[in-house]
C-alpha cells in the first residue's frame, strides 16, 4: 500500500474551505482505497503554518501514478493551484 499526504497553504485563509471542496473530487478517481481533505487541526505547539491536508491511500505505485495521470486531478490541481500558496508531498509504502 503507498500512502500519499499533501500539506498545503492557502493564500487567504477564508478559501480554506472552497480548497477542501475542490480537493474532495480527487477522492472520486478510480484507484483511490483511502482519501481525506481535511483542515489541519493546528494542534501541534512548534508548527502550524499548514493549513489542510490530504491523505489518500492506494494498492501500489501504479495506482498512484494512474491517479495523477486522471483528468480529474488535472483539473482539480488547475482550480486549487491559484488558491494555494506551498504545497509539500510525501508517498511512502506503509509498512506491514
Amino acid at each position: 500500500m503507498i500512502r500519499h499526504i499533501v500539506f498545503f497553504t492557502a493564500k487567504d485563509p477564508a478559501t480554506i474551505d472552497t480548497i477542501i471542496g475542490e480537493l474532495s473530487a480527487l477522492g472520486t478517481i478510480p484507484g483511490v482505497e483511502h482519501f481525506e481533505a481535511v483542515r489541519n487541526a493546528k494542534i501541534d505547539q512548534i508548527s502550524n503554518e499548514v493549513d489542510l491536508v490530504v491523505y489518500a491511500e492506494f494498492a501500489d505505485e501504479a495506482a498512484l501514478r494512474a491517479y495523477k495521470a486522471h483528468p480529474t486531478y488535472a483539473e482539480t490541481t488547475r482550480r486549487v493551484r491559484p488558491m494555494r500558496e506551498l504545497r509539500f508531498s510525501a508517498d511512502f509504502a506503509a509498512r506491514k
